[in-house]
């Protein structure tokens, strides 16, 4: 299979120092609400790169669910791979790939666990099916068939039922949520040639500085 003569000229927009916003959390926002305006699928779905304590990496698409100053949250299992290891390594790497508009967002920076309060809140607003199967599978441990998982879920719903009117169904004690405080955070434009723009904010204590990189 040869892709090397698979490539698109890029050319939709620009990006200079100018155009950024004084924080990266603003400008995300700004981007984010374009994203969405073009009908780009899921806009919140990002990669989330992790890495164990000697290195070894690992990464696997993840949604936003929440933003702000405070940085970016996502909500998991605790004891699935990205769980265990953000628990020995909280330094971690979002990207944001927003193909239609020849745009991405890479931010780095270290993840921190919700409390309790938040992760109830955020749970008990997911559909019900998605609460069951919360409980329904341990996540990223080995499982013999889909029957199995089936079985799983079926055993679920019987314990906690299948409607609202059931009763509320108690967060598991492995899910949970963690929040990605931002440390430096790149906005990527296509542009022709492969002459792309690379801006990048960094942390600098209370402020961030601003600086462009070469593609």
């Amino acid at each position: 299979m040869d892709l090397s003569s698979l490539r698109e000229e890029y050319g939709r927009g620009g990006l200079d120092l100018p155009d950024l916003a004084d924080d990266p959390v603003t400008m995300f926002e700004r981007w984010f609400e374009q994203a969405a305006a073009a009908g780009v699928h899921e806009p919140n779905a990002m990669v989330l790169a992790t890495a164990t304590p000697t290195g070894v990496p690992s990464s696997r698409m993840v949604l936003l669910k929440e933003v702000g100053a405070d940085g970016f949250v996502f909500f998991t299992n605790h004891g699935s791979r990205k769980g265990e290891e953000l628990a020995a390594n909280p330094r971690c790497a979002l990207l944001f790939p927003w193909h239609p508009l020849e745009r991405q967002v890479r931010v780095e920076g270290a993840a921190v666990r919700l409390d309790a309060e938040r992760v109830a809140a955020y749970f008990h607003s997911r559909p019900r099916g998605a609460q069951l199967g919360a409980w329904s599978s341990a996540q990223s441990r080995p499982v013999a068939s889909r029957a199995e998982l089936a079985a799983a879920y079926a055993s679920v719903q019987e314990r906690f039922g299948a409607d609202e009117a059931d009763g509320e169904v108690p967060v598991p004690p492995e899910w949970g949520g963690y929040r990605v405080v931002p440390e430096v955070v790149e906005f990527w434009q296509g542009r022709p040639g492969r002459m792309h723009d690379r801006l990048v904010y960094r942390r600098d204590g209370d402020s961030w500085t601003t600086q462009r990189l070469a593609p």
